[in-house]
């Protein structure tokens, strides 16, 4: 059973967070939600969230995969996070997957993580970012890293991510209930 790490920032998108929780939980993946800090995670259009743990209770263990949900505010206080930061380098030095949507693929460049590598973003967020190619595709896999745009891409990146760490035929048995 494939296992992964959804942190959670005050700020971040919710409808990012929950879609991919949703979606991964319904493909019978393992997720856990830790919050940044104890308590409720008010995201950015005020729903609140409630972790299942905090990222300090969950950083000695491992994951499949770790995934980080946007939203500018929320992406601001992951790059913060040195927690964050350390725990995307073990990651990929383990040859994990990392993944982020929205405004956290910037997360990843203050890591340095995707230097020469192709990664997607909200468009802004990453222009005139030297030693990476930006693509405006909804998701993009290179390699262990997978990225995604914002909100609109959200059901592509979890489906994705399903399809990552499970196979095809689990993410068209949940795409198939979601009636697109």
């Amino acid at each position: 059973m494939a296992t992964v790490l959804v942190p959670l920032a005050q700020g971040c998108e919710e409808l990012e967070a929950v879609t991919i929780i949703d979606l991964l939980r319904r493909a019978g993946v393992t997720v856990t939600v830790a919050g940044l800090d104890a308590g409720p995670v008010t995201a950015s259009r005020g729903v609140v969230l409630l972790p299942d743990t905090t990222l300090d209770a969950v950083l000695d263990q491992d994951f499949d995969l770790v995934v980080l949900p946007g939203g500018l505010g929320g992406a601001q206080r992951l790059e913060a996070d040195r927690r964050i930061s350390a725990l995307l380098r073990r990651m990929a030095e383990q040859g994990r997957y990392v993944a982020a949507i929205c405004a956290a693929p910037q997360v990843l460049v203050s890591a340095g993580l995707v230097e020469g590598r192709t990664i997607t973003a909200y468009p802004g967020v990453l222009d005139d970012q030297e030693g990476i190619r930006l693509s405006s595709a909804a998701v993009v896999r290179d390699g262990t890293f997978i990225t995604s745009r914002g909100p609109g891409t959200a059901l592509d990146f979890a489906l994705t991510l399903i399809e990552t760490l499970c196979d095809r035929a689990s993410r068209d048995s949940v795409e198939a209930t979601l009636q697109r």
